[in-house]
């Protein structure tokens, strides 16, 4: 089942830690229970910032390979 989401944040070419500071800030400005799909470089990106993410209270409700980078859905806690 694809999970719909309410916003996209693309982050592709954004370092460590500022595509977390990025997500973080987006996230605040939604409701809870929104979902922000986020798009990430492979590498330190998708490995730091679901893990970041989840710290924070939010759930990751899908992750989607394509090609050299990520789209990952996030739920807003």
């Amino acid at each position: 089942m694809k999970v719909e989401s309410n916003d996209t944040l693309d982050l592709r070419g954004v370092v460590c830690p500022i595509n977390f500071v990025k997500t973080k800030l987006k996230l605040e400005m939604m409701n809870p229970g929104d979902v922000l799909e986020v798009i990430l470089d492979s590498g330190d990106p998708i490995q730091n910032v679901p893990k970041s993410i989840k710290e924070e209270g939010h759930k990751i409700v899908e992750v989607q390979r394509e090609g050299d980078f990520f789209r990952i859905k996030v739920q807003r806690g």
